[in-house]
């Protein structure tokens, strides 16, 4: 292993998360959990990756108790005594080989077709009823249904201390609920919900510190954010490093411990005059852990049926060794192969498995 890659596996250590290495497993949707129960197999899947050098996993996202929160049945839920129990047995295994796990709490919102299971007949909800086009669907939240949402993530990051996982991450990127209240697009709100980019950030402000409530001072919190929307790429909430410090700071204030900054690419600069991806913008102006992520390990950008190559890692290398951000989260790359970071830790890239369709229909 050369010394540039050793900071790759050297430990991190914040408040009580200590993790062996600065590896992270993304999360990524799987839909394997029938009914919202996420089974055996599941259990088995983290557990291989965290056996392989991951330092931290998080979850595929998992729906809190909301009717309108999940648009898939096999999508898994983060409420109900089966589908916890299924986690705690995830939990069980990760720690059996001595990795550490979070869930991913998550709503989809507006992102969820009209007719989807689990609930067909419940409709979708958003800030103001709308779609980023502005078609409406639904009545605009009221503050009382918003109050309830509240609570679900807090019950939710309650039930993730109680079954063991080692903290939590709250979704808000990629155009889904809490991301909604943040884009002008889809909330058009004018009470204390809406308004200016600061005002829209209300509601992330209220769940952040009705969970952090929900787990006490030392449960870690991790918070993933975006510019880029699902069919939106080039979206972007803040324009310039005054309005993200204007976007993170009642963020970080309300009891964010880590950023997770989800980029498409990671060596992309956010903004002109500056090399800093936006983890290491979000790094500088809150002065929390960052997450970085987007494309590592790989030679292409995610698209439907696409073949990406192992690429190398050496930007990556250099980034984190001039502490631009903290961790790094690795998504496709070890989707196919639970044994990427062992071995890339090994020296062993040339039997690391490429990202195929045809890899993605055994996923291990």
């Amino acid at each position: 292993m050369t010394k540039a890659l050793e900071s790759l596996f050297q430990p991190f250590t914040f408040n009580k998360l200590q993790l062996p290495n600065r590896i992270v497993m993304a999360p990524m949707t799987r839909a394997f959990s029938p009914n919202g129960i996420p089974t055996e197999e599941v259990a088995a899947y983290y557990k291989r990756r965290a056996a392989n050098e991951v330092g931290l996993i998080i979850t595929e996202g998992t729906v809190i108790n909301h009717p309108a929160a999940s648009s898939d049945s096999n999508v898994p839920f983060f409420y109900g005594k089966e589908a916890l129990q299924g986690w705690a047995k995830v939990v069980e295994a990760v720690h059996e080989v001595g990795g550490k796990i979070i869930p991913q709490l998550w709503h989809v919102g507006i992102q969820r077709p009209v007719g989807s299971h689990p609930f067909p007949d419940v409709k979708p909800i958003s800030p103001s009823g709308i779609t980023s086009t502005g078609e409406k669907v639904a009545e605009p939240l009221t503050v009382e249904e918003i109050k309830d949402i509240v609570e679900a993530y807090a019950e939710a990051a309650a039930n993730a201390k109680r079954i063991g996982f080692d903290g939590i991450e709250l979704h808000g990127a990629h155009g889904y609920l809490i991301d909604q209240f943040f884009w002008e697009a889809t909330n058009k709100r004018t009470d204390q919900y809406g308004g200016d980019l600061v005002g829209r950030t209300r509601f992330a402000v209220e769940v952040i510190e009705a969970c952090r409530e929900a787990v006490g001072p030392d449960f870690p919190i991790v918070f993933r954010f975006s510019q880029w929307k699902i069919g939106a790429y080039t979206e972007k909430l803040a324009k310039t490093p005054a309005e993200l410090e204007q976007f993170l700071s009642p963020l970080s204030e309300a009891g964010v411990d880590i950023f997770h900054a989800s980029t498409r690419r990671f060596w992309e600069p956010e903004f002109t005059d500056s090399e800093l991806n936006l983890a290491g913008w979000t790094k500088k102006l809150t002065g929390k852990p960052t997450i970085t992520v987007g494309s590592v390990g790989l030679d292409d950008v995610f698209a439907p049926g696409i073949t990406a190559k192992n690429a190398p890692i050496d930007a990556l290398i250099d980034r984190l060794q001039k502490h631009e951000f903290d961790l790094v989260a690795i998504g496709r790359a070890l989707l196919v192969d639970p044994a990427w970071a062992s071995k890339l830790h090994a020296g062993k890239t040339e039997k690391m498995i490429p990202y195929t369709p045809e890899a993605l229909k055994t996923l291990s």
